[in-house]
């Protein structure tokens, strides 16, 4: 049995939504993307070095993963974001008849609360969730999310896809913190 965890950037309201750029996510009208851009250049070495060093595989939803395989492809190999994303086994949930191009990727057919289960007792190392914010919707009401690692960046946004939009109460232990220069804090909890 393997564990599954999101790496979520999240602002300290909580909106999840388009974190890279004003093009990544302006779905319900979101005008705010890009929130996360300025902090990159000291945030990403960090973010590496504390929740991509350890190997695991991707799990996105359909919108997440025609971002990423719409750009890390493209992306000098020697960049090791680009490196790590491109070699990873991806698992994608998805409903589309199309075939996923992008190296190593698999399509879930179905209901998440049913697959993602499977996928868990498969050995392999751990499932890692980034950006998918539908997705984490479905995980958290199926109770398949081990391990929350939050990116919380020190800015309000107001309005915008929430991680937490609609999951009920649950008991998680806080495994690490870390707190960077400019105001971005790393938390790690756990299922209690």
């Amino acid at each position: 049995m393997r564990d599954l965890a999101i790496l979520t950037f999240v602002t300290l309201d909580g909106v999840m939504q388009g974190p890279s750029s004003p093009e990544e996510d302006p779905s319900g009208g979101f005008a705010r993307g890009g929130w996360a851009a300025p902090y990159w250049e000291t945030v990403m070495p960090q973010v590496l070095a504390q929740s991509m060093a350890q190997p695991y595989d991707v799990l996105f939803g359909g919108k997440t993963y025609d971002l990423f395989a719409g750009h890390w492809p493209n992306v000098d190999a020697e960049n090791p974001v680009a490196r790590i994303m491109n070699t990873s086994k991806k698992f994608v949930v998805t409903s589309r008849d199309a075939p996923l191009t992008w190296c190593n990727a698999t399509a879930l057919v179905g209901d998440p609360a049913t697959t993602i289960p499977r996928l868990k007792a498969e050995e392999g190392p751990l499932i890692q969730v980034h950006g998918s914010g539908r997705l984490i919707q479905s995980l958290l009401a199926a109770d398949l999310i081990d391990e929350f690692r939050l990116w919380t960046f020190p800015l309000l946004v107001g309005e915008g896809k929430r991680l937490f939009a609609e999951s009920g109460p649950r008991p998680l232990q806080l495994t690490k913190a870390a707190t960077y220069p400019d105001g971005v804090t790393l938390t790690v909890y756990r299922r209690g």
